[in-house]
């Protein structure tokens, strides 16, 4: 009989960093994530995310964010897909880490994205998630550029990508929340200039993870 693993293969993905770990995102740590974001993430004057999904009403935000990430894994295929992880600290969820793509076979290349419970921010965890996640993403998943982006009135995002090694790229006017424009900047990482952590970084998962993304290797 198969494995649900088997089915999705993402689901086994694992990359242990000290006592941080990104786990490919199962139905319960999926809830684990809802009630993470029902706690917070941002003061409500804020928005750093392009969509301002995290402005959901009480309970409808937990129905919307497991909607999303089911979404993204009934639809998940080479030329299109979000790979999001769960970040666990101490095995506890605090957040998501993961990268969107398309036409990955060709371009080998995808952005970034993340979020932590605003309970987690502060003590250089979103630094730490996100080289694990390059590291993955470089050394394992044949990713030859990775991007990201962020808005110029979120600095600790733009902190998070300068220290990964990013460098910026152009600045872009979108529309953030209703009527309100908001400049962008544009990120990009390459293998060279990766900043990786300063221990080992533990990857599982990842050899059958690389042909649902279409490598053949």
């Amino acid at each position: 009989m198969s494995a649900l693993v088997d089915l999705f293969p993402p689901l086994g993905l694992r990359v242990v960093a000290g006592p941080l770990e990104l786990r490919g995102l199962t139905d319960e740590l999926i809830a684990e994530l809802c009630d993470v974001a029902e706690a917070g993430i941002h003061d409500p004057a804020d928005m750093p995310f392009y969509f301002p999904w995290s402005t959901a009403p009480a309970g409808e935000l937990s129905r919307n964010t497991a909607a999303y990430h089911w979404g993204k894994r009934s639809t998940f295929a080479p030329d299109d897909f979000c790979l999001d992880l769960a970040v666990l600290l101490d095995g506890r969820v605090i957040g998501s880490q993961g990268v969107a793509a398309k036409n990955f076979p060709v371009t080998r290349t995808g952005e970034t994205g993340s979020w932590l419970g605003r309970e987690f921010q502060g003590r250089g965890l979103g630094t730490v998630m996100r080289q694990a996640m390059c590291e993955l993403l470089l050394d394992h998943l044949g990713f030859e550029e990775i991007t990201s982006g962020a808005f110029v009135d979120n600095p600790a995002s733009l902190a998070v990508s300068r220290k990964v090694g990013y460098r910026p790229t152009t600045v872009s006017r979108i529309k953030r929340r209703e009527g309100e424009l908001a400049m962008q900047q544009g990120l990009v990482l390459t293998p060279e200039a990766f900043v990786r952590l300063g221990e080992p970084v533990e990857v599982t998962g990842a050899e059958a993870v690389r042909p649902f993304l279409g490598l053949d290797d």
